[in-house]
C-alpha cells in the first residue's frame, strides 16, 4: 500500500473507533475524537519507522515502542496522550479490527475453502490455548494481589 492508502485506512479505523467509544461506551465526542487522533498518529508514526528501520522486524513492534515511548516519563506529551488514549476503551478498536477481520476472510473465501475443515481445528486450538493461558495468568495474579 502506498502511503495515501495506509493513512486512509487507518483515518476510516479511527473515525470507526470513535463511533464505536461514542455510541458504545458514552464517551464525550471531543474526548472520542482527540483519543482516536492519536492513536492514529502513533500508529502511522510506527508504520513509517517500520519502513525506514533495517531489518525484518514486524510493523506492530515498532507501533508498540512508539506507543511506550510516546506514554513514557522521557516524553513531553505522555500526560496528554495517556489523558486521552485513556478514554478510549479497548473493545472500542477490537469491534472495527474484527470487523476488518471478517471482511477480509470474506474476501479470501476461495482461499478460506481451500484451506478445509483443517483450519477449523487449528483456529479452535489457537483459541482454547489462548483463554487457557490468559485465564491463567489472571488467576495467578489475582492471587498475588489478594483479590481472590
Amino acid at each position: 500500500m502506498n502511503w495515501i492508502e495506509t493513512i486512509a485506512v487507518f483515518v476510516v479505523a479511527g473515525i470507526l473507533a470513535i463511533a464505536a467509544a461514542i455510541v458504545g461506551f458514552k464517551i464525550a465526542v471531543m474526548e472520542a475524537i482527540i483519543g482516536s487522533a492519536i492513536l492514529v498518529v502513533i500508529t502511522l508514526v510506527g508504520v513509517l519507522v517500520a519502513r525506514i528501520m533495517p531489518g525484518n522486524l514486524p510493523m506492530v513492534f515498532w507501533v508498540s515502542i512508539v506507543a511506550i515511548l510516546s506514554t513514557t516519563s522521557i516524553s513531553p506529551f505522555a500526560a496528554t496522550v495517556t489523558q486521552y488514549t485513556a478514554k478510549i476503551d479497548f473493545l472500542a478498536i477490537c469491534t472495527v479490527v474484527l470487523a476488518y477481520a471478517g471482511l477480509t476472510v470474506g474476501k479470501d473465501l476461495a482461499m478460506f475453502k481451500k484451506m478445509s475443515w483443517r483450519i477449523i481445528v487449528v483456529a479452535l486450538a489457537v483459541y482454547t490455548g489462548t483463554f487457557l493461558c490468559a485465564t491463567l495468568v489472571a488467576e495467578i495474579m489475582l492471587h498475588l494481589e489478594g483479590i481472590i
